[in-house]
């Protein structure tokens, strides 16, 4: 988490920039992300001189070459305030526009990135209002990857917006349990069909990186599969495609396939079957008309509800063989209309349903109450499906209202993914503990009922009361104490 120090300077640069006149707090987040992205180049390509300088070698990939000296965030922090602010409107933001583009003109060669910033507006107000977010955002140490992540959520969370959509700001603690719970490799191929800031991308990638660095840097060609062809984000807002680029960027894949697509709306032809992991978290808080909606979702299940649809897209996307986690909301296990029970057959029966994560309420706070769960399946298309895990999340390491105070020493995650990794060790236990089996003839008895509470028993302590005379003589004896206190009172009132 970040410290009391850094949230308070965020706090402080939001203010000056709504002071300054940008209201949007969209837009506050997208111009603090260039310039954070900004500042992030600066310090890579410092290092790189200064591995240069140690080894006597020339840069290794330089971002700035020696006539762009002045366009660095260490440089142009130092000049007077209307000459910044020149530097950054002329210079610097054309130059991080242009950044992955493979030639001169705008073509086939251009990274994701580039394509999506081509639009990208400067929008600081003054002169004064960039200097002083600029002399505040210098302080701000954003070499560890962890604090860089952790600040960019925090920012996220002072959008009001992303309660209401639903698209963005899935709690990065989650999203790490989803990731190693289904341990990407580097022969996957990585899709969230709705990945607003890339958040599930971006610690897929750092998986990879830590569990199979080795493989991914081996040659040119699996260095480059990694960068172009393992990750892949859809997304229907323009703004959203850039802050995840660039996110994406700044923790060091260089050309990921995050492009302009409303995933319901569009048909998934040339995307049928061709992916191996699906992490998400969809917006599930609306409905959409039948005739705005891709026909080949509405040939797997009749719904205009966005959950459904989306659950119907990730099996239209998955390649057999292909695994997902994702988020749904507590309806979708256990709602009863047709679609729902439709929906959840074809996972159970059809496909392989591998595990349902109950979460508390408040793991969404303070934008969301709703009761969600986590949803692992993996596409058959020839059924699988013997026994599904379920786990009972209690807490998740912060508390459960609007705060959402820091509390590590309350968490279920750990002991999820160990129970995950050992399932072989789950088959003895009780419907009474945390985690449990359930198998396929009992959920299909049930109308495919998938919600934990038509399956966990609950161990009720048996408690013994005193017999009603006792109880009864106890009252008494008390009656009789009160009213003697109370003659006691009187006598000293006369």
């Amino acid at each position: 988490m970040i410290t009391g120090e850094i949230r308070s300077k965020i706090d402080r640069i939001w203010d000056t920039m709504w002071s300054g006149g940008i209201s949007n707090p969209l837009s506050v987040i997208e111009q603090l992300t260039y310039l954070l992205f900004i500042k992030r180049l600066d310090e890579l390509h410092t290092l790189r001189e200064h591995k240069a300088a140690r080894t006597g070698k020339p840069i290794e990939e330089p971002i700035f070459s020696s006539d762009q000296d002045v366009l660095r965030w260490s440089r142009f922090k130092e000049t007077a305030p209307e000459q910044m602010f020149t530097t950054l409107r002329d210079g610097v933001f054309p130059f991080i526009k242009s950044l992955g583009r493979n030639g001169g003109d705008e073509g086939e060669g251009d990274s994701t990135y580039s394509h999506h910033m081509k639009d990208a507006l400067f929008m600081m107000p003054t002169a004064r209002v960039l200097a002083n977010v600029v002399d505040q955002l210098d302080s701000i140490d954003m070499s560890d990857s962890d604090t860089k992540g952790d600040l960019y959520e925090y920012m996220l969370g002072k959008i009001a917006s992303a309660g209401q959509n639903g698209q963005f700001r899935t709690p990065r603690h989650i999203i790490k349990l989803m990731v190693d719970m289904t341990a990407p490799t580097p022969k996957d191929m990585i899709c969230d069909p709705a990945c607003g800031t890339a958040g599930f991308l971006i610690a897929a990638s750092e998986y990879l990186r830590d569990h199979h660095g080795d493989t991914i840097y081996k040659t040119e060609e699996s260095r480059r599969k990694f960068n172009e062809g393992t990750f892949h984000g859809f997304d229907f807002d323009s703004t959203m495609l850039r802050i995840g680029s660039m996110n994406m960027l700044l923790h060091g894949v260089e050309n990921p396939d995050i492009r302009y697509r409303d995933s319901l709306a569009e048909s998934a032809k040339g995307d049928e079957e061709k992916y191996s992991l699906i992490l998400a978290n969809p917006p599930f808080a609306g409905s959409l008309d039948y005739e705005s909606t891709a026909k080949d979702l509405q040939q797997i299940v009749k719904t205009k509800k966005t959950e459904l649809l989306f659950l119907a897209l990730f099996l239209r996307l998955l390649q057999p063989g292909g695994r997902a986690a994702v988020i749904v909301p507590d309806g979708v296990l256990f709602g009863s209309s047709n679609a729902h029970k439709t929906l959840r057959k074809i996972l159970v029966e059809d496909q392989k349903l591998d595990a349902i994560i109950s979460m508390p309420s408040g793991v969404f706070r303070p934008y969301a109450g709703v009761s969600t769960a986590i949803l692992l399946f993996t596409k058959t298309n020839s059924g699988g499906t013997d026994n599904v895990w379920f786990y009972d999340m209690q807490a998740d390491g912060f508390s459960l209202d609007d705060k959402r105070s820091s509390k590590p020493d309350k968490s279920d995650l750990p002991d999820v993914l160990t129970r995950w990794q050992n399932r072989s060790a789950e088959a003895e236990r009780k419907r009474t503990d945390r985690s449990f089996f359930v198998s396929k003839d009992e959920i299909a008895g049930n109308e495919y009922d998938l919600s934990i509470n038509r399956y966990k028993e609950v161990e009720y302590e048996v408690v013994e009361y005193d017999p009603p005379r006792v109880i009864l003589e106890r009252l008494a004896t008390l009656e009789a104490e009160i009213a003697k206190g109370r003659a006691t009172l009187e006598g000293l009132l006369e």
